[in-house]
Formats: C-alpha cells, structure tokens, sequence
C-alpha cells in the first residue's frame, strides 16, 4: 500500500499469473496420472482377453488331440493323453505366468 496503486496491481497480476501456471502444472500432473490409470487398466483387460481366448483355442484343440491319442485301448494311449495334455496346460500356465510379471 506504500507503493503506490501501480505496484498493487503489478503484485496481484504477478500472483494471479503464478497461481494460473500452478494449477496448469496440476492439472496436467493430473492429466498424465489418468492416462497411466487408463492405460494399466486398458493393458490388464487386453491380458485378460487374451487369457480367456487362449483357454478357449486350448480345449477347441485338447478335444481332437484327446480323441486321436486314445483311439486305441492300450496303455500307451492314457499316457499320450497325459502328456497332450499336460502341454496344454503347461501353455496355458507359461502365458498365465509371463502375463502377470508383465504387469507387476
């Protein structure tokens, strides 16, 4: 107020134009922290699809191939349905697994 009129308003538009450029600093900090959210949750749902397609193509395949290894009645075809089988799921269990280490 000693100054003078001119300063106080030189002194306000000062403040004033600080206080414009924090919140601009802030709302894009928020800006930036919502597209990471949409993004991870975009990347998760993407995984999880996946996933889900992934077990689906499994059985659609594990069908047939069950079918073909146990024409026959030996013993040797309960052990080929073991072992096509435990490939399918060994798949199914790698991608379940590298799909998770990617998010964390």
């Amino acid at each position: 107020m000693e100054l003078g009129r001119e300063y106080e308003e030189h002194i306000a538009a000062g403040l004033a134009e600080r206080v414009e450029e924090l919140a601009a600093e802030r709302a894009a900090q928020v800006y930036q922290e919502s597209e990471r959210a949409r993004l991870a949750a975009r990347t998760e749902h993407s995984g999880r699809v996946r996933q889900f397609v992934l077990g689906i193509i499994s059985l659609a395949m594990g069908v047939p191939i069950t079918g073909i290894v146990g024409e026959t009645t030996d013993p040797n075809s309960l052990m080929g349905i073991a072992i096509a089988w435990g490939g399918i799921v060994g798949v199914n269990a790698v991608h379940a697994l590298s799909s998770r280490r990617r998010r964390s």
